[in-house]
This record gives C-alpha cells, sequence and structure tokens, in this order.
C-alpha cells in the first residue's frame, strides 16, 4: 500500500455508524495502513464498532451541544490538520450532513472537493471514480496538489464488511471557537413516519413511476412493498410532482439502492433513475412501452399497464401470505 492515512467521517446512528459511514471504512481499510474514524457525541461507545470495521483511531469531537455537526466537524477536523496530523486524503459520505462538513472543511483548507464518487482506487496514490452521462462512462480523477483531499462518497459504492478487529483508541478532537458559525443549534426535530425498512437497506424496494397516472395510484405500489416486506421508492418524476415525498426518490438525485431485487413499475428508466438502482441483484419492469429503456437492464420484463398488473400481483401476494 502506498497510502498511509485516510481519514473517515463516521456518522453516529445510535450504538453504531450509519451504513454508508460503515462501507467507507470497512473499503479504507483495504487502502491504507491506518484508518481513522471521526465522529460525534460519546466516541467510548462507538470505539469497538470502528475498530471492528477497520478503524485503528476514533477522533471524537464530543458533544455537539444541539448544533448541526456541519461547523463544528469541519473545525475539529481542520484543528487536527493544522497541528500536523495530515492523512492522505478525507472520505465523506455523500449525506445532508457529510456535504455539509465537506463544504466547510474545503473552505477551511482551501482545498477543492471530489464528489459524486463511486469508487476508490489506489494507483500509485489515491483515484476516484464518477459516473458521467447517467452513468455509461466512468472518468477518473485524482489530486495533484499536496495536502489532504476532500472525497464525497456515494452511498452503496462499497460493502459493510466487519473485521476481527480490536476497539478503535479513542482521541479527543475538540471544535474549538467557532464564534458565530456555531452559534445557531437545532430546536425541533421531525422524524418520518414509516413502517417496514429503510428506503437505502432494504432487500426488497418496488418504485412507481409517472407511469402510474395518478398520485392515488401509489397507494399499489406501498401494499406491495409492504407485502414484500420492502420499501417504496419513486421516481424523480412523481417526486416533483409532489405525489410522494423526496425522502422516496431514487436515482442521481435521490438514493441509491442495491437490494436484492428492484421492482420498477411505470418507470420508462431515464438515466438518472437507473443510476440510482442498476447496482440491484435481480431488477424486475413492468411498463407497458416494450421500447422503454428500463427493459434494456431487466431481469425480468413485463410488458403490460400496471393498473391491470399491479392489482394482479397484489392478489396473488395476498393469496400467498
Amino acid at each position: 500500500m502506498t497510502l498511509s492515512t485516510l481519514w473517515v467521517l463516521a456518522e453516529p446512528a445510535g450504538d453504531t455508524f450509519t451504513t454508508t459511514s460503515l462501507e467507507l471504512l470497512s473499503h479504507a481499510r483495504t487502502l491504507a495502513n491506518d484508518v481513522a474514524a471521526i465522529t460525534w457525541g460519546d466516541g467510548s461507545k462507538l470505539a469497538a464498532v470502528a475498530g471492528e470495521y477497520g478503524a485503528n483511531t476514533l477522533y471524537d469531537v464530543g458533544d455537539l451541544k444541539g448544533a448541526l455537526p456541519g461547523v463544528p466537524v469541519a473545525a475539529a477536523i481542520a484543528a487536527l490538520i493544522a497541528g500536523g496530523t495530515t492523512p492522505d486524503a478525507i472520505v465523506i459520505p455523500a449525506s445532508y450532513d457529510g456535504r455539509d462538513v465537506a463544504g466547510r472543511l474545503s473552505a477551511r483548507l482551501d482545498r477543492p472537493v471530489l464528489t459524486n464518487v463511486t469508487g476508490l482506487v489506489e494507483e500509485g496514490g489515491l483515484v476516484t471514480e464518477h459516473p458521467v452521462f447517467g452513468g455509461s462512462l466512468t472518468v477518473k480523477a485524482r489530486f495533484t496538489a499536496e495536502g489532504p483531499g476532500i472525497i464525497v462518497v456515494r452511498a452503496k459504492s462499497f460493502a459493510a464488511e466487519p473485521s476481527s478487529g480490536a476497539p478503535a483508541n479513542v482521541v479527543a478532537a475538540p471544535a474549538g471557537d467557532t464564534g458565530a458559525t456555531g452559534s445557531a443549534v437545532i430546536a425541533t426535530s421531525h422524524v418520518e413516519e414509516r413502517s417496514g425498512p429503510k428506503l437505502e437497506e432494504a432487500a426488497v424496494v418496488v418504485s412507481g413511476g409517472r407511469g402510474l397516472g395518478e398520485a392515488g395510484a401509489y397507494a399499489m405500489i406501498e401494499e406491495i412493498a409492504k407485502l414484500l416486506n420492502g420499501a417504496a421508492g419513486a421516481s424523480r418524476a412523481i417526486v416533483d410532482a409532489g405525489w410522494v415525498p423526496y425522502s422516496h426518490q431514487v436515482g442521481q438525485t435521490g438514493k441509491t439502492v442495491k437490494p436484492l431485487v428492484y421492482v420498477a413499475c411505470g418507470i420508462s428508466g431515464a438515466t438518472q433513475h437507473m443510476v440510482g438502482m442498476k447496482g440491484s441483484k435481480n431488477i424486475v419492469a413492468i411498463n407497458k412501452d416494450a421500447d422503454a429503456p428500463i427493459f434494456q437492464i431487466a431481469d425480468l420484463g413485463i410488458v403490460g399497464d400496471v393498473h391491470k398488473v399491479l392489482p394482479a400481483l397484489i392478489e396473488a401476494l395476498k393469496a400467498r401470505t
């Protein structure tokens, strides 16, 4: 390995880290001799998880006292680097908080950010891979200037694979005085109600598109997802139309999913949508247009009207259960 140290922003999620954080930690340990995780909250409770997924060190920013992570976490990372601890790169999940940290850290370090990354390889240095033109091509990039690179990686780009590592060594990494930028706090927060697994973690995802015809027809998508113990997704077209919340959107500007089974209902297959789901192990497409692009990547295609196919599918699933 030519890489010495990689830092991974590990976003806490209860007594573990987010799935994307675990994916990045797992992959980082295949690239560098030393991997450090950067988190906040109570790092001592997460040391075992960090070590299990490949981190030797866990930098703990500490209690954010109600602040959004962007300001204090970026300040803490910048302080570590100013103190002489410099990694080859800082790898960050492409989440809301991750992108906020990356932008603020870029301003503090005066370093550019490589975004929309789906691959990280070691080729005489760290090289990033980026899908372009709707995923039809992949381009590679690398940092050439001195200093740590800031890299924002999309979810589901790697597998989260635990190892037998010992708990990471916890090191305090306080943010210090963040001035006026650190004065904003979270007054209230709301968690969207849902039943079943999270969209990005579900083994089965059933998504609907413009071919449903109307917002009310999305109820069939939700029912099928529930019958399959899966999650309901959507194309950008019906999200933009206001039929379903943005949290359901699958695609380049939504969530990336890689379930065991992905069922696309009334989705034509725009490249922006396929970027977010084409890694699914099995793809089932239902569309009345036999020439719809979605059929080019489908393992099973059904040419038919969703208003006839989906009710029949629901009836069949209910009969089985």
